[in-house]
């Protein structure tokens, strides 16, 4: 049974890559389509469930696909199936299948009716190659999919400024988890001196020997865990991201904002469970994670006006509880638990509308004053207090973006006095002196050459913030993005010599091809009117909407879309970086952090918002 799991990764995809090809004005067949393959996708999981529980519930696992392999590291896809991924499995199906039926309708004569077809079915991808995932690093593709659909889906209506401005900010959020996800591989790799699956993950005693002689790789893996899933259920102190969430169409909402893709930290709870569970100030963080979040997004959820809001806090209250349940090992309760609040909260969004009609109805014709209370003086200034954190969320976005990234920006825009042709023949020096230092380290001292990898991760670094930060020239920052990226490669070449040229190759080949794809896309672009400043919106996708379909392949490319050669190449970095290379794996995992946000950056600024000419239609800014 165990070669029929690809099936549930195949029918999504298939569905995906048909999608793509059919005239975006047939609606029936697009529509069909996505129907035909949750259809089909429900039918054969539900029957592939039967089966399995008939024939024992024995967990399966299979390894699916070698992607890179050498003496020292080995990167496959493998796929697992349990009782968890059941029940994840058969509830995503069924609120995909509902959810997409509905979505015929709702979306019908809507401009970006394929797009929203097509964005959903690789939305669903992700989430399958997440449920099935047998390791870390095939969940970490599916993760990445999610990511970049997500994006896409919450600046559905482009043409509009908080829909692409929420988008950005949600991706962020998503890219934190994202970099904590990727040092817990990091560091597993370092602790289990393999591909570590989450079958040998179940052995107990296997486990609780590896962490006694490791217990601070043990701790720190634990750690980085916990951020991923609290980023991506939208636990404290990220609880913002999800009502920003809400800008897209309210059926992509419902089924992965309010069901799906908000419980996925969840269920990477459940699946590393057996690596935790012996950790004690791991349990406790994740109780106090939940406990924090349910009483804060339930105050919230209580005053805010936006039925969308409410939903949103709501369910982050119920995912808080379920992290509690998980922690105590409540696992049956918290499963239940799961599939109660994902079709609660799908239902809740789709009527959402109705709702609001009927509620204002009854507000008119049914208003009754509130009765005045005697409460003392002492408590209704504590209720107030209360009362104006909560309406304004406990300002969760603003100390985010106060302590994280603000700084970074700051020290970006401190750099804006460079001259930029000064800067690429300084670095362009720099790189060459690199590359002659990796091949004549005879002729360096020994100190100037342990400190080479420090200066050009360091110079990297600054080059993606400064691309992170910048507001002219989009071209500028796109060179800036790229150069950084090659100063962190030769960093991890120069330290490691078994970073060999063969997988520098493999990953320089990814960056190189999308670079000069992009660069000729910002050259069309700045033919037409000699603008693209990074200060504004420009919308120019309302006139070049193939040219901005390519920028943004080049763009997810750049950044490592999932099994292409920059994701092999961003683990194989990863992986030829030493535990007590401290300064180092902190540069490169800044630089991978930044540069997927300047690079989207660049794509929303260019491509997205509202369109700059008044002979235009203007959106408004709220969707």
């Amino acid at each position: 049974m165990e070669h029929i799991l690809q099936l549930f990764i195949f029918i999504p995809l298939a569905g995906f890559i048909i999608c793509l090809f059919l005239p975006k004005l047939k609606e029936r067949f697009i529509s069909g389509l996505a129907i035909t393959t949750s259809a089909l996708h429900l039918i054969s999981i539900v029957a592939f469930v039967i089966v399995w529980i008939i024939n024992g519930s024995q967990i399966l696992n299979i390894k699916h696909l070698t992607v890179f392999r050498n003496d020292e590291i080995e990167i496959f896809i493998a796929l697992y199936f349990d009782s968890i991924a059941a029940i994840f499995a058969v509830i995503g199906s069924v609120l995909t299948f509902l959810v997409i039926i509905f979505s015929k309708y709702y979306m019908h004569r809507e401009e970006g009716f394929k797009r929203f077809f097509s964005t959903v079915l690789a939305f669903f991808l992700g989430y399958n190659i997440v449920i099935f995932s047998g390791n870390f690093e095939t969940l970490f593709v599916g993760w990445e999919i999610l990511g970049a659909a997500s994006f896409l889906l919450i600046a559905f209506y482009r043409d509009r400024y908080l829909p692409v401005r929420n988008s950005l900010k949600v991706i962020s959020v998503y890219r934190l988890g994202d970099l904590c996800l990727i040092l817990a591989m990091w560091m597993s790799h370092h602790l289990w001196y393999e591909n570590i699956t989450f079958v040998k993950l179940d052995d107990v005693d296997l486990v609780n020997n590896q962490l006694q002689a490791n217990g601070t790789y043990g701790l720190f893996i634990g750690i980085m865990l916990v951020i991923a899933a609290a980023a991506k259920s939208a636990q404290f102190p990220f609880s913002s991201w999800l009502p920003r969430a809400m800008e897209g169409p309210t059926t992509s909402s419902a089924i992965f904002y309010g069901s799906l893709s908000v419980h996925l930290g969840v269920f990477l709870l459940l699946r590393t469970y057996p690596y935790w569970e012996s950790q004690e100030f791991i349990k406790w963080l994740i109780v106090a994670i939940g406990l924090v979040t349910c009483l804060i997004a339930s105050s919230i959820a209580s005053v805010q006006s936006s039925v969308k809001t409410q939903i949103a806090y709501a369910s982050i209250a119920q995912i808080g509880l379920m992290f509690i349940e998980i922690a105590f090992g409540l696992h049956v309760l918290a499963l239940i638990h799961f599939a109660g609040n994902a079709f609660l909260r799908t239902y809740q969004l789709l009527v959402s509308p109705s709702v609001l009609s009927y509620l204002i109805h009854d507000m008119v014709f049914s208003f009754q004053p509130r009765k005045n209370r005697t409460d003392r003086p002492g408590v209704i200034k504590l209720k107030n207090a209360l009362y104006i954190l909560a309406v304004k969320e406990w300002n969760l976005d603003g100390i985010l973006y106060r302590i994280f990234w603000n700084p970074f920006k700051k020290i970006g825009r401190s750099m804006n006095f460079i001259d930029t042709k000064a800067t690429s023949i300084v670095v362009g020096l720099l790189f060459l002196f690199g590359l002659y230092s990796k091949f004549y380290q005879v002729g360096i001292p020994t100190v100037l050459f342990n400190a080479l990898p420090i200066v050009f991760s360091s110079v990297g670094l600054l080059l993606i913030i400064r691309a992170f930060s910048e507001r002219g020239e989009a071209l500028d920052a796109w060179f800036a993005a790229i150069a950084g990226q090659l100063m962190m490669t030769l960093s991890i070449n120069l330290i490691n010599e078994k970073f060999g040229y063969q997988q520098v190759i493999i990953y320089l080949s990814g960056i190189i091809f999308s670079s000069l794809v992009g660069y000729i896309c910002l050259r069309q672009i700045k033919q037409i009117d000699n603008d693209t400043k990074l200060d504004t919106y420009h919308g120019y996708t309302y006139e070049r909407p193939k040219t901005g379909l390519v920028f943004l392949i080049a763009c997810l490319g750049l950044i490592g879309l999932p099994l292409t050669p920059t994701f092999i190449g961003i683990d194989l970095m990863f992986s030829h970086i030493k535990t007590g290379e401290i300064v180092i794996i902190l540069f490169t995992s800044l630089s991978f952090l930044f540069v997927e946000l300047a690079i989207l950056r660049i794509y929303a600024r260019i491509f997205m918002g509202q369109h700059k000419k008044n002979h235009h239609p203007i959106a408004f800014k709220y969707s």
